[in-house]
């Protein structure tokens, strides 16, 4: 590491020890950082290059330019350094929807050297809480329809001693109006932290995963660059949190990275995200394969013109939703498997190298291979443990996890995966939705692609199940399409129809229908819920 700019060196104290971090790779010419970077800084090069005019930012009727988005995250940072105490260092949680203030806090707290924490909206004030003590947060930056929240945590966590609210007329605004529309970045190491980001919680129990800024900038030098290809004409638009290193992507560092236009929906739902993509003429789109069957089954898929490029994670995309999207849109989308530990995704393809139902290959920066019984690289085709390394890479706060997740200098993601002849990766499974029954391996997702092909349903979960017999089998959890009527006799056919798409000892033994299945924040299916008695 380079002489820090972190006063407050708690985070840089609790970064894992040297020897069990990831091995790091920057081949490539525009991942060769300099040692003193600031991650805000791609505003100052915007402006540098003439788009200080330019919109930045559009929700609704309103718009921030370049120019107005850097003048308002300066004199955020001015009240985090002048009124608000903050040190180079120090967390601050930045707890808001996609809102365009909250995009400009996000860069001031970075600008000012502090550490984001951003939080997904709809936690509660204990979840906060528990997030505030794990990372010493001492400030807040909040929207102001979420106070109970914050407050309530604030109550819980006596460290969290500075907050401010935005929106509704909050202190926030009435500080930043006394403040120069100027601030310096702080002149922060390439390695300093940048950000907590805290995982979406799929097993129960969230980690910290810390950032520096350089990674910031690896993010948008890697998949954007190479997989996205983004020009200044796009209008970028998505779905998850700014929380959600997805989002923080796809919504906020890469249109701003290559001087394209961010528009952020207005509410929640598919009907805002639909509104937003026509009233801005949205050309990039991120979202979940979820919402893709969603507007497939709205019928919005097919009139939603403006959109060239379209692109998918936070779970396997299935090759039917792939396929469905493309006939109503002419638009193949973009498959990708990130993480949190990563930052964002790192296996993808675009163009004529998509292959449906395939994630793709490393993307330029990264290696992905897969690793053995013994933790060694397969070599050729072959299945095993996903393992990755490039730019980017895990690094648990205070986590014993850490040694779990990397093995030998490989990020191990906890995914399985085959690998074809073509040094292409296709996804088979988490490590623990691997069914085991009656001896035969069965993949959790391939059940759920053969069930959503049922014409009746619209979503599905697969788990494995306790049975005396076979040890385990298929346990199928079903939300139904609307208008079909739940019943044994619906519950036969679509055990038929796996029958028929898939090998049939595959298929779903118990069938059970529910109203909604269990999801984290960002969206992600949350299977360790479904597996409790």
């Amino acid at each position: 590491m380079t002489g820090t700019a972190h006063t407050d060196t708690f985070v840089r104290d609790n970064l894992p020890p040297a020897g069990d971090l990831p091995v790091f790779l920057f081949g490539l010419p525009e991942l060769n950082y300099p040692p003193r970077l600031n991650a805000s800084s791609l505003l100052d090069r915007a402006i540098e290059g003439g788009l200080a005019d330019k919109p930045a930012v559009v929700w609704g009727a309103s718009s921030l330019s370049y120019g107005a988005l850097l003048a308002a995250a300066s004199r955020i940072a001015h009240v985090l350094v002048e009124d608000m105490g903050l040190e180079p260092g120090a967390r601050v949680l930045l707890h808001a929807a996609n809102r365009p203030l909250a995009v400009a806090a996000w860069f001031a707290i970075v600008r000012a050297g502090g550490v984001v924490v951003a939080t997904m909206p709809m936690l509660r004030a204990e979840e906060l809480a528990a997030i505030v003590r794990k990372a010493r947060i001492s400030h807040a930056i909040a929207e102001a329809s979420l106070r109970g929240a914050v407050e309530a945590c604030q109550a819980l966590t006596p460290e969290l001693r500075h907050v401010a609210f935005f929106g509704e007329t909050s202190d926030l605004e009435v500080r930043m109006a006394t403040k120069p529309d100027h601030f310096p970045p702080m002149d922060t190491a390439s390695d300093d932290p940048a950000l907590i980001a805290f995982t979406s919680g799929t097993t129960g129990v969230p980690k910290g995963c810390v950032h520096f800024h350089r990674d910031v900038l690896a993010m948008a030098d890697t998949f954007a660059r190479h997989i996205l290809l983004p020009r200044p004409d796009d209008v970028f638009c998505g779905t998850p949190p700014m929380a959600f290193t997805f989002g923080l992507g796809g919504c906020v560092i890469f249109p701003l990275a290559f001087g394209a236009t961010t528009a952020l929906c207005e509410a929640p739902g598919y009907e805002a995200l639909c509104a937003a993509i026509r009233r801005h003429g949205v050309t990039t789109l991120f979202t979940a394969p979820t919402t893709y069957r969603a507007l497939l089954r709205s019928g919005a898929a097919g009139r939603l013109s403006s959109l060239t490029t379209c692109v998918s994670a936070g779970e396997a995309l299935p090759r039917a939703t792939s396929d469905a999207w493309f006939e109503a849109t002419g638009v193949r989308i973009i498959d990708g498997i990130g993480s949190t530990e990563m930052i964002h995704i790192f296996i993808s393809a675009r163009g004529a190298d998509i292959r449906p139902g395939s994630t793709g290959k490393a993307t330029p920066g990264y290696e992905a291979t897969l690793l053995g019984p013994n933790d060694r690289p397969i070599d050729g085709p072959g299945q095993g443990r996903l393992a990755v390394r490039g730019p980017t890479g895990c690094r648990y706060l205070a986590d014993e996890r850490q040694r779990a997740y990397v093995v030998n200098g490989w990020n191990v993601t906890g995914d399985l995966y085959r690998r074809d002849e073509d040094g292409y990766f296709w996804y088979v499974a988490r490590g623990d939705d691997m069914i085991v029954s009656s001896g035969y391996n069965i993949g959790a997702p391939e059940v759920e692609h053969a069930i959503l092909t049922h014409p009746k349903v619209a979503e599905a979960a697969v788990v494995g199940a306790p049975d005396e017999d076979r040890g385990q089998i298929c346990k199928a959890f079903v939300v139904l399409a609307p208008g079909a009527e739940a019943g044994d006799a619906l519950a036969r056919d679509i055990q038929d129809h796996v029958k028929r798409t898939i090998a049939p000892y595959k298929y779903p033994r118990s069938v059970v229908f529910v109203a909604e299945l269990p999801k984290t924040a960002s969206g992600k299916l949350q299977r360790f819920k479904l597996r409790k008695p």
